[in-house]
Order: C-alpha cells, then structure tokens, then sequence
C-alpha cells in the first residue's frame, strides 16, 4: 500500500487563472496549474455550455458526461457568460483584468475584437500576464486558419517523418501536439508568474502548435537543418535516423522493441549466430546504412520465441528492449502499477471516473481534486461575489439570460 501524501499540495495557492479556453490545449494547459493549486476561473456561454460538454473521442460518456470534458477540467470552476451581450462582456471585462493570469486559445483576434485582448486588458492591470495559445500565432499568413493536432502533425512534417517507406504519412496515435502545447503553456505561465514576483512585469505569452510540433520533432528536425542522414525505413525501423537494431520485431505471440543495443551483444544474447556476423561492427557504414538488412536478419530470428521469454533473456545481458503493449498490457504492467497513474474521481452525474493523474510528482505531496469538473455555469454566483457582484446585478444578469 501507498503511503498517503504528507499534505495537499496548493503550490500556486492565490494565483488566480481566467480561461477562455476550448477544445484541449487550453483546458489541459490550465488543469496543470489547477492542479497545483491555482484557481482556474473557465468562462463558457450559458445553457448549452463549452464545446468539450458535447463531443467526446470514441464517444465516451460517462452517463451522459463527455470523456474528453471530464479528463481536462477538474479543479476548474464554471463561470457562464454570454460574451454577445454588453452585460456579459462588461462582466467578463471586470472579472479578466481583476485577476492575475488570462489565458485564451481562441482564434487570433476573437478577444481582440471583443475588448478582452492583452493591449487592451494592460491597461487596467500593468502587471497582468496574458498567456495565448493557437495553432499558427496571432499574425501570419495561416493565422485564420484552424489549429487541430492532425493538421499541425501534417504541416510539420511529423505525419510524414512516420512509419514505413511507402506507406502513407501516419499520424501518432494521439494528440500529441495538442498535448504538449499545453504543457508548453503551462510552462509560460509559470515562467512569467516567476519573472512578475522579480520584477513586478507582466507580460504576453504566446504557444504555437507549429512550434510545439516541431519541439516534438527536436532530434530530427535538428539533423535535418544539419545535413544528417534521415530516411523513412522499409523495414518496422522506430525512426529515419537511429541505427540498428532499433525497432519493432515480431515474435512468437506478439512484437518485441529494441532500442540502442549493439547488435554485437545482441548476437551474444542469441549464441552468436551465423546469420548476424557480418554486422558486429560498430561503425556506422555498417550500424546505420545497412540497418535494414540488419533488421530482416535478425527479425527473422526471433519470431520462434515468445515476447515475455525474450524480453527476461535480453534483459538478463543488459539489452535495452520492451514490449510492445496495448492498453489493457499497459495498465497490467508492474512498473505502470508501481506509478499508480490512475485517478478514480466520483462526479455527481458521471459517477465512477478513471482519470490520469497530475503526470509530476512532488517531495511535498501530491496534487488533489478539490474540484470536479464542474456542471455549466456551476460557480457563476460564488465567482461574481468573490468579484464584488451585488445580488442586484448577478439577479439581473440571470433575468437577462447573460449568466
């Protein structure tokens, strides 16, 4: 058994976050810093709610709660106003530049054209830190044009860098750049909160999904700009540039990696067979331009032994190898168990959730859901007081149909 954190971890405890956020980068970018403690303010329209309430990735719903809203809203409050009208966006105006982040991945220029952008919020706060997310930037030729994960995997260059030689580009399976532009917010956020507390400056911080992308992409781009050797493998090669053996092999019920082992030593492990001779050496003529002839020949030496006997055996000589899991396999493995990833929340109306957890472990404890992933508009009057509302004005704005 776990031992329990020696407290709730309430890192950003006072900071208080203004998210006019859809989709995923900019809800799983706020969730980040909620989840350390961080009072995330979501504003979304009244009735019907923020996009993420009504679709949902292999439509999963809970009892009726979208999947893809539950994983990246908990610890976030609901706020509900309608932007559209002039009670609304005065609201939203007084709420934003009264609290110490804003955060938007709305299309370039919306909030702009709405009074809510950073030149026009700075000016009723000087130290107000203004973190912006898109697929493109704010100017640009593409700047207009829509920011979602498949398109940016496809520009960058990310689709096609993946899979075999005469296959078509192949996507990651997930949305991997969404995802890591919203850690890439979440660490702009928390970079520019460190520089105001020095300084007492606020400043603009801006993510782009292109730029994510190509950080995904670090390692290859890099020896691309350099004139390095990159080629789409014919062979189930686990990238243009590494050499050999690394992959992807079949065995007997299943397929085995193996990463950055000599072949040398792979050899040994198999009792130095004929076949693998001619490729002990570790130059890279041999390691990286004959690597699909490597592949195939030791591929072919594997598929009469099952994945778990070879990974016990490989292990045992020091050989980097692991097998290739689905998800039911993932969350059976010992060392995923160890970790204790999952996080089982019970929402009012979802019921029984399982959800990841916060991803960083702290000395200090860990973080905890203090908020569930709220119903529409569930904190609009706690929020409006805590912002100096009259009950006057919050009942007006509910006669209205604003809040």
């Amino acid at each position: 058994m776990k031992e329990s954190p020696a407290k709730p971890l309430k890192m950003l405890e006072g900071v208080r976050i203004v998210a006019f956020t859809q989709f995923l980068l900019g809800p799983a970018g706020v969730q980040y810093l909620a989840d350390l403690g961080a009072d995330v303010i979501k504003i979304e329209p009244p009735g019907r709610g923020a996009y993420e309430r009504y679709w949902s990735g292999g439509d999963t719903f809970v009892n009726g709660v979208s999947a893809f809203f539950l994983l990246s809203h908990r610890n976030v409050r609901s706020l509900t106003l309608d932007l559209k009208h002039p009670d609304g966006l005065k609201a939203a105006l007084r709420v934003a530049s009264e609290s110490d982040v804003v955060v938007s991945n709305y299309r370039p220029g919306v909030l702009d054209r709405l009074g809510l952008g950073y030149e026009q919020l700075r000016q009723k706060r000087s130290d107000l830190i203004y973190a912006f997310g898109s697929g493109y930037g704010a100017t640009g030729p593409y700047k207009n044009l829509p920011g979602q994960d498949l398109l940016l995997q496809a520009m960058t260059g990310l689709a096609a860098a993946t899979g075999r030689a005469g296959d078509p580009p192949t996507p990651a399976g997930a949305a991997i750049v969404d995802q890591h532009a919203a850690a890439l917010l979440a660490l702009g956020i928390l970079a520019a909160l460190y520089h105001r507390k020095k300084t007492g400056e606020g400043q603009r911080v801006e993510v782009t999904m292109v730029q994510a992308a190509l950080d995904l992409q670090l390692e290859p781009v890099v020896y691309h700009l350099n004139g390095g050797f990159q080629q789409r493998p014919v062979e189930a090669l686990g990238s243009s540039f590494h050499e050999a053996p690394y992959g992807i092999y079949q065995t007997a019920d299943g397929y085995i990696a193996l990463s950055l082992s000599p072949v040398a030593k792979i050899s040994e492990a198999l009792g130095n067979p004929p076949e693998l001779q001619d490729y002990l050496d570790h130059s890279p003529k041999t390691k990286l331009h004959r690597r699909e002839e490597i592949r195939r020949v030791l591929g072919a030496l594997l598929t009469d032994r099952t994945t778990a006997d070879l990974i016990e055996h490989f292990r045992s000589f020091g050989i980097w190898c692991a097998p290739v899991n689905d998800y039911d396999a993932v969350f059976a493995d010992p060392a995923v168990q160890n970790l204790d990833p999952i996080l089982t929340i019970e929402h009012p109306q979802a019921g029984t959730v399982k959800l990841l957890k916060h991803p960083v472990r702290y000395s200090g404890g860990e973080p905890e859901v203090h908020t569930m992933p709220p119903g529409i508009g569930q904190h609009t009057d706690e929020i409006l007081r805590e912002y100096g509302f009259e009950e006057a004005e919050i009942s007006k704005l509910h006669a209205e149909g604003v809040a």
